[in-house]
């Protein structure tokens, strides 16, 4: 270590099973600086944090702190307990006492100086759960420098916060790096990285792919390159027939308070639309609407003909399939077999199949189904002992079953092995030449290359562009989804 550096890690090694997270990465950190560390999803990020923050230990490699460095973390999902007041969560362990009693003055004062910088004003002895969820992500980081760390890492900080809330923040890392506090800030809003950082440090792989490199030398292309890497890009579109009828998915001017602004876009029969956006771009919020799970407070909604779904059911019964990126939460029944659950929304929801249809015609369907996926398991095979990969196989045959207008898809691959996902971009490709209308989100931009005939980029809940054609790369995404705007190439 040198002097000014606060940590320093080399060579740091990680694997789960056969996979391996960390491929000799490390990263240097000094005191009076904010240094991000980005790269997709998947990249090491998670890992790298905690191994810096002593929650796992590395296979191979060292971790270097300066003398007497105290580390604070503040992770993306809130450590917090909303059935306790504020001041509680402040002070979770080692409250200050007074004749063996919690001394709330002290606290209080302790408090009241964190609290103010970070421009949060709440009653302390307010129960947690009361307050908005940006208040709740403040107090997290007001716990964590309460502290008085010497590092202090941010793991999605800003995730839930408002944007005069991230303002706040941004001026608190300021002030924090003023008095020689290093901060590691680890972040997917690359806007926030060339506002805040003085170094950035992009994962690939497991493996640095730019370190600590200024952040005045670097643009967010450059950054985008560098966490993509030297991919193929996707350049021949396929070629559908869209079907010369009123689209099945039209939004006219959406608005949904706080989440979508002026949305408009259509779907037509027979083409795949994906909807790309950083979190909490909107992009989601607009599936939402297209299912009834969201209420619109202006504007037209059309789906399947029906006008507005306020409902899930009635979205179901325009036409819609679901398929959600939680199955196990919402996709599936778990406990039931393969039948139950592929015929959970075709005959119990639908009635297809009428009132009472026998064991042995729906046992029928779904084998017909399952052969169809090359699901490998049978209709009387339970759920929970199936692979992640043919759950959502599972997943797909229920919605199939239905034989939707309109598919809706919210990261339909994610976590599971590439063979399966191949399959699953042919059932896609198969939906939309049968002439569904499908809409796809995706946190992997190389699954929107290869399966979208367009992409509608969100920022802040509204509709900046549309990427298409030969320009639609993973490049071309990712520097919209940044930017705002979608580049010329």
């Amino acid at each position: 270590m040198t002097h000014g550096d606060t940590l320093v890690a080399q060579g740091l090694v990680k694997s789960y099973g056969g996979v391996r997270a960390l491929d000799g990465a490390g990263i240097r950190l000094r005191g009076g600086e904010v240094h991000a560390l980005v790269g997709e999803n998947g990249a090491g990020k998670s890992t790298l944090v905690r191994i810096l923050a002593g929650a796992l230990a590395p296979d191979e490699g060292a971790v270097r702190l300066a003398k007497d460095t105290r580390i604070a973390t503040v992770s993306q999902e809130l450590s917090l307990f909303p059935d306790l007041t504020v001041r509680e969560n402040l002070f979770p362990h080692r409250p200050p006492l007074r004749l063996g009693l919690l001394d709330r003055g002290a606290m209080d004062r302790a408090a009241r100086p964190v609290l103010e910088e970070l421009g949060l004003d709440v009653d302390l002895g307010t129960e947690l759960g009361e307050l908005p969820l940006a208040d709740q992500q403040l107090t997290e980081i007001a716990r964590a420098l309460l502290r008085r760390p010497r590092l202090l890492i941010l793991d999605e900080p800003t995730s839930a916060l408002p944007a005069a809330a991230v303002e706040r923040l941004e001026r608190v890392l300021r002030t924090l790096t003023g008095r020689g506090i290093a901060v590691l800030y680890v972040t997917h809003f690359l806007e926030e990285v060339m506002r805040t950082a003085q170094r950035v440090t992009v994962l690939r792989d497991g493996r640095v792919a730019s370190a600590g490199v200024r952040r005045t030398e670097v643009t967010v292309p450059e950054l985008v390159t560098a966490m993509l890497g030297g991919r193929p890009e996707q350049s021949a579109r396929r070629t559908r027939t869209v079907a010369d009828v009123p689209p099945p998915v039209v939004l006219s001017g959406v608005n949904v308070p706080g989440r979508l602004t002026d949305v408009t876009f259509t779907v037509r029969a027979g083409e795949v639309v994906g909807v790309a956006g950083l979190q909490g771009a909107g992009h989601l919020d607009a599936l939402e609407v297209v299912c009834g799970r969201a209420e619109v407070s202006a504007g037209r909604v059309d789906v399947g003909g029906r006008g507005q779904p306020h409902s899930l059911r009635a979205a179901v019964r325009a036409g819609v399939a679901f398929v959600p990126s939680d199955r196990k939460r919402y996709g599936l029944m778990v406990d039931r077999t393969v039948w139950e659950n592929t015929t959970a929304v075709s005959w119990l929801a639908l009635g297809r199949g009428g009132f009472m249809p026998s064991r042995s015609e729906l046992v029928r369907r779904t084998a017909n189904l399952t052969e169809r996926l090359r699901l490998r398991g049978g209709p009387y095979d339970m759920v929970a002992r199936l692979s992640g990969g043919n759950q959502q196989k599972v997943v797909f045959a229920k919605w199939l079953a239905t034989e939707p207008k309109i598919v809706v898809l919210d990261d339909p691959t994610r976590g599971v092995d590439v063979g399966v996902r191949a399959e699953m971009h042919r059932i896609v490709g198969e939906l939309a030449t049968s002439g569904a209308a499908v809409l796809l989100a995706s946190t992997d931009l190389a699954e929107l290359t290869e399966v979208c005939d367009r992409v509608l980029v969100f920022v802040r809940g509204r509709v900046v562009g549309e990427v298409h054609g030969a320009r639609l790369t993973e490049h071309a995404l990712a520097v919209a989804m940044q930017q705002g705007a979608t580049p010329s190439i």
